[in-house]
């Protein structure tokens, strides 16, 4: 092969980050949430240490690394096998592991960092003034989603009717949403929050697995579920 000038590296290695974005979900998801993260990082009071910068950012990088190297371990054993083999599939399942270790590795530097020394403090303070809400307030709110999505659907009804299965806004999801707005105010917990927070994403994103939702109604639906509930516990909260 003929040696390359460092500009056609350099090209070609843009090229293969560009590649990896413009195909593969998840390395376009941790690319959002690294700018989301490092954009916000300078908005932090105090401001992020040098040390502390250069540990979120190798540990970003090495997110983006191994998601790129999974890729391109995938694209080499498509190459190999055209058809479908056992040994394949355990290879990609191994790659694909290793980007799930790092991730976890990830969410355990943010969580060190930025959330428990930044946003958990703020969160708390936040929850105080409402810790005291009175149970009826979480009925009430569960309720008023339940109607809000029903008038929504009846609204939005498609030509063969209405329909409760299906169709804009989601009920799971905006349940799941209600429910992580109401242990937020309730609980102030930032642990409870992340965790309720996770399980709310994951009855979403199950809604989108089975085919019964579209990513719009899905998110919709959240946003509607938590902007009812924050309005009401903002009105009736004391």
């Amino acid at each position: 092969m003929k040696p390359r000038s460092f500009l056609e590296s350099f090209n070609s290695a843009v090229e293969g980050i560009l590649y990896v974005l413009k195909t593969q979900k998840n390395m376009r998801i941790h690319f959002i949430i690294a700018i989301i993260i490092l954009v916000g990082s300078l908005f932090l009071r105090p401001r992020l240490s040098p040390i502390e910068l250069m540990l979120l950012s190798f540990t970003i990088a090495l997110v983006l690394i191994t998601e790129m190297i999974n890729t391109a371990l995938e694209k080499t054993i498509d190459l190999m096998n055209d058809t479908y083999h056992p040994l394949a599939r355990i290879a990609k399942d191994i790659t694909a592991g290793a980007v799930l270790v790092v991730s976890v590795i990830a969410i355990v530097v943010g969580y060190l960092i930025l959330f428990r020394r930044y946003l958990a403090p703020g969160i708390e303070s936040a929850m105080a003034s409402v810790k005291a809400s009175s149970a009826h307030i979480t009925f009430v709110s569960l309720m008023v989603v339940v109607l809000i999505v029903i008038l929504f659907k009846a609204l939005a009804a498609r030509s063969s009717g209405f329909m409760l299965r299906g169709g804009m806004p989601s009920l799971h999801s905006a349940l799941a949403g209600a429910i992580w707005a109401v242990l937020s105010f309730i609980t102030g917990n930032p642990v409870v929050i992340v965790l309720a927070f996770i399980l709310a994403f994951f009855v979403a994103q199950s809604r989108v697995a089975k085919g019964i939702h579209s990513p719009r109604e899905v998110i919709f639906g959240a946003l509607l579920g938590i902007v009812a509930t924050v309005l009401i516990f903002q009105l009736l909260g004391g």
